[in-house]
Order: structure tokens, then C-alpha cells, then sequence
């Protein structure tokens, strides 16, 4: 909500989008071809709270290109298409500490498989998205992060952006400049996972009512350039198993792809019981297996970053339309978790909302519910995609890795060929901080020291996600209560914000005078994951947008 004592600048728009990942995009894009087929003038507003379009956006990726067909079909004859690595080989295994075994490809359902699917960067296929909707007339703002939403009469009219030059005590630099008012007949809100104003907006609309808590996990990535004798052009792995015990869900994928260029990540589903687990240290140890050391050493590590990815699914996803706005792209959920993939979902649900705001606003109607959207969507492609895999999550949950995962794979070919399941629709057992058991009922975990060489810690893996926060500017991580911060966070649950961290932003510090240890944010290090906003087992840090342009600033991811 606006604040009365500060004079903002106001610019208004028929459709404002928060978030230049491909949900947005799409939803830009889809706005100006039906504004182009129909005759009509539609004005449209982009924001992005990164640098630049592509800088926060981090994926695998082994891209489904079903939404890019729909919404550019050519975009394949496009001389600055960005995804030119067709999949040519597909293996799943199941990891032990030093060996493996593949899955046959006959048992997985064929929506499984990767044929047709094209490996390179999320973050350049945005950058051509981009391209092409400013191309078309769409005006696009990186550096200006939806830090707040307009409501007024009890619906949405658009966000305010984070204001400049704010001094870490407050006070006003003398570049301050307050954020703009970007008001609009429907905002469109595409935040990506665990958005900071989606969070907001699901609870002011009680839009997640009757729904399963959203589920998620952790995915850190490296991308390395390895020897050319090691590549396999087109290829994709998936594992699951070690290094992670058969209660902890995860797995990895690598994927080739470019000049030599291997995409190498880990996912760890962040329902994990244990305050001990260190995701980044289980991230590094996978890389000790042999089929994975095998590939990677003598190469070169360029770049990481980590991000949240919602795992809910089918029956998490809220209610996607409020009042003057809705919910597309992630900021809903629209993963598929054993596909680990959301891209073509994020747009399909993109390019949804935009037709519904489109018939709205050339009806001359604003701030009302898109409830053409919500229908839209539950007649599409997207919302079948997800019933189908709707219990993989949840039997893998309650059965672990080994049982859980054969378990799921049955539930998908009773989907797949009799379109029902046998499981009816399993509920996911809670929010995943609820899960987390106190420090004392679990057993520490010993993680090795990094060689510098195929192991690394988590500031130099910092350093080349080219991180940067402005040092002078109010920390954006908040935290409600500092007693129950120390009470609770560190002495009943042993400090879990110092391990599930990927970039090391919360330490617990003894003061060199002795006494009482010290709750530290490290804000500067933040690359924007959530995870702190998801797994503080008292909920009691809030992620906040920093500074327009902070954070990372991925080249290739």
C-alpha cells in the first residue's frame, strides 16, 4: 500500500507485469499480437528487479518448447534464437556412493522422456523474449523491483517500485529518489518462486483457501566448460539417491549443451527433516561421484547460482485471479516436478492471463477479477500436464526416495493410460518449515573440505554469481523477532539459517569478548533464492526486494 507522506511520480498503463521471466515476457508479447490482430492500442509495462532482463533467472535448462510454438511459431528460423542443442541422448540413474544404475527407458511414461526438448540458458532465452516484445512496442524497466502493490476499494491498481538511495540507517542519500506509482487496469504478477508480493496477494485474497501448502525445493547449479573429449552434445542426465539417505528427497541433472559447456545441479526438496543438512555441501559431494567427477574434472567452473523452485503442483496451485490482477508463471506453481520443468508452463499460463486482460480491457472493464483466466486455465494443457504427476511429490514425501519413486512412477502410467490414479489426489503433509525437528533429535553431519579443483565453498561460488548489493542501503532480509530468532532458530534448532543458505548470507557469530552468540546477516551475499523465507522453522524472516539492480547478475544461467 502506498505511503501518504511520500510524493511518487504515477504513470498509468492498461496492463502492468511485474517480473521479466518467461512468464512475463510471454504475457507481454501475447497482449501486443492480439492488440496487432484486433487494431487495437494497449499499453503495457514490464518491470524487472534485476540489472538487466535475464540477470536473476536460473534454471537447468532442458527447455519443452510446446508454449514457445504457440506463441512464436517460427522462433526456431530466428537467426538470434538462442536454444540450438537439441536433445540427442536421455538417462535417468539412481546413484549409490560409488556406483549407479539406469533406469530402462521403457519404464517411464513418454511425457518423461526429452525428445524434442532443446538444452541451453533460461536467462538467454528471456534476453531473446525481450527482444522481441520491446520490438513490438512493449516498454521494459529492469532495475525497478515491485517493492509494494496499489489497492484501492478493495482491488489492485497497480505496485509502487523500491525507492533509491534509501541509507542502511534509513535516512535519504543524495540520490534518493522515491519509487514510481505504475498504476494499471490489471497487474499481472510473475515473481518467479515465493515471490515477495505473490506471498502477500495470497493471503490478503485468501487465494490459497482449500488449497495444499505450496511445496518447494532448493536448486543450486554450477556451469562448467570441460574437456571436449568429456562432451556429449545434446546429452541429459537426471539421478536421484546419494548423496542424500532415502528420507531426504532430491536429485541432480547435467546437461550438455553449447561449446563444451555442462550445466551440473542439484536439487534438494526442502521438506528435509534434518536442521544438520547442508544442501551446498551435498550439492559439492555429488560432484565426488565417479559418473559425475568423470565429466567435469580438468574443466573449468564459469558460473553458479541457486535459486527456489515450487514443487507443489497440481494441488497447491492457489487461485489465480484477484481483483484487479492475477498470479501467472511461478508466482502460482506450475512445475513439473519429475519432469523438473516449468518454462513452457510459465508462459502457456502467461500467454492465459494475458488473453483474459486483453478481453477486459477492450470491453473497457478494469480492476475487476479475470475470471476468464481461472476458467482458461483449467481447460489447459497445463493443468492436465500437473494431474498427471500430482502424486509423485507427496509418495515420495511420505514413502521416501526408493519406494516413494517406484510408487510414483506407477501413479504416472495409470495417469498416462487410464487417466485416473489409484492414490485419488494425495495431500503434501504440511509447509515444509513444519517438518524441520529440533537439533537435538538429529544426528550432525560431518561435510568434507573443498579441494578448490571439482569441490568449492559457498563465497567463491558467491563471487562468480557476480553478486552485488549496494553496501550502504537497508538489509532486505527481515527479521520479526530477534529473541525467538536466538530462542528458537539457533537454540532449539542448532542454527539451520547458517547451513540451508546457498550463498552464506546468516552466520551465528561469538563475539571475540565472549558471551552470547550474534544472529549476522551477511545481506550483501543474497542471491534471491528464498530459501531463508521457506525454511526458517518459526517463519520469522520476511525477503524483502533490496535495492533496484541488486543481487545477482547471471550471464548464462
Amino acid at each position: 500500500m502506498a505511503e501518504e507522506a511520500i510524493e511518487r511520480e504515477s504513470m498509468e498503463y492498461d496492463v502492468v507485469i511485474a517480473g521479466a521471466g518467461p512468464a512475463g515476457l510471454s504475457a507481454a508479447i501475447r497482449l501486443m499480437q492480439l492488440a496487432q490482430e484486433s487494431g487495437k492500442e494497449i499499453t503495457i509495462a514490464v518491470i524487472e528487479k534485476g540489472s538487466e532482463v535475464g540477470a536473476h533467472i536460473l534454471s537447468g535448462v532442458v527447455f519443452d518448447p510446446k508454449a514457445m510454438d504457440e506463441l512464436l511459431p517460427d522462433w526456431r528460423d530466428d537467426p538470434a534464437n538462442p536454444l540450438e542443442t537439441e536433445v540427442t541422448g536421455d538417462k535417468f540413474f539412481m546413484l549409490g556412493e560409488a556406483g549407479s544404475a539406469a533406469f530402462p527407458g521403457f519404464m517411464m511414461p513418454g511425457f518423461m522422456h526429452n525428445k524434442g526438448c532443446y538444452v541451453g540458458s533460461l536467462g538467454e532465452v528471456c534476453r531473446f523474449l525481450a527482444a522481441k516484445a520491446e520490438e513490438m512496442g512493449v516498454e521494459i524497466y529492469p532495475g525497478f523491483p515491485a517493492a509494494e502493490y496499489i489497492e484501492e476499494d478493495g482491488a489492485i491498481k497497480g505496485v509502487i517500485t523500491g525507492d533509491m538511495g534509501v541509507a542502511k540507517d534509513g535516512s535519504h542519500k543524495d540520490m534518493y529518489a522515491p519509487g514510481m506509482e505504475l498504476r494499471a487496469k490489471y497487474t499481472l504478477i510473475a515473481e518467479g518462486a515465493r515471490g515477495s508480493l505473490s506471498k502477500q496477494l495470497i493471503k490478503r485474497f485468501n487465494l490459497d483457501e482449500d488449497r495444499e501448502p505450496q511445496k518447494y525445493g532448493l536448486g543450486m547449479k554450477e556451469l562448467w566448460r570441460v574437456k571436449p573429449e568429456k562432451f556429449k552434445k545434446g546429452y541429459t542426465q537426471h539421478t536421484m539417491g546419494w548423496p542424500l539417505d532415502n528420507e531426504t528427497g532430491g536429485g541432480s541433472w547435467m546437461y550438455h549443451f553449447g561449446d563444451n559447456l555442462v550445466s551440473i545441479g542439484f536439487v534438494m526438496h526442502l521438506n528435509y527433516k534434518n536442521p544438520h543438512l547442508f544442501p551446498f555441501g551435498e550439492f559439492q559431494r555429488l560432484k565426488t561421484h565417479p559418473d559425475i567427477a568423470e565429466v567435469l574434472e580438468g574443466g573449468e567452473r564459469l558460473s553458479y547460482g541457486a535459486r527456489a523452485i515450487t514443487e507443489g503442483g497440481y494441488q497447491s496451485v492457489p487461485k489465480l485471479a484477484f481483483p484487479g490482477g492475477a498470479l501467472i508463471g511461478c508466482s502460482a506453481g506450475f512445475v513439473n516436478v519429475p519432469r523438473i520443468k516449468g518454462s513452457h508452463n510459465a508462459m502457456k499460463t502467461g500467454m492465459l492471463g494475458a488473453e483474459a486482460a486483453f478481453e477486459a480491457v477492450t470491453e473497457g472493464r478494469q480492476h475487476d477479477t479475470l475470471d476468464a483466466y481461472e476458467a482458461a486455465y483449467d481447460k489447459s494443457w497445463v493443468k492436465a500436464e500437473l494431474k498427471k504427476v500430482r502424486n509423485v511429490k507427496p509418495l515420495w514425501s511420505k514413502f521416501g526416495t526408493t519406494v516413494g519413486v517406484m510408487l510414483g512412477g506407477l501413479d504416472m502410467w495409470t495417469n498416462e493410460l487410464f487417466g485416473f490414479s489409484v492414490f485419488g489426489t494425495m495431500d503434501h503433509g504440511g509447509a515444509d518449515y513444519e517438518v524441520t525437528k529440533p537439533a537435538s533429535k538429529c544426528k550432525p553431519i560431518t561435510y568434507p573440505k573443498p579441494d578448490g579443483e571439482l569441490t568449492f565453498d559457498r563465497l567463491s561460488s558467491v563471487f562468480i554469481s557476480n553478486t552485488n548489493h549496494e553496501e550502504d542501503q537497508p538489509v532486505h532480509l527481515k527479521v520479526a523477532d530477534w529473541q525467538l530468532q536466538k530462542e528458537s532458530e539457533l537454540e532449539v534448532y542448532g542454527g539451520p539459517s547458517a547451513r540451508y543458505c546457498p550463498a552464506a548470507v546468516y552466520e551465528w557469530v561469538e563475539p571475540d569478548s565472549g558471551g552470547e552468540k550474534q544472529f549476522v546477516i551477511n545481506a550483501q551475499n543474497c542471491v534471491h533464492c528464498k530459501t531463508c523465507d521457506i525454511k526458517d522453522p518459526n517463519q520469522n524472516i520476511n525477503w524483502t526486494t533490496p535495492e533496484g539492480g541488486g543481487g545477482p547478475n547471471y550471464p548464462n544461467m
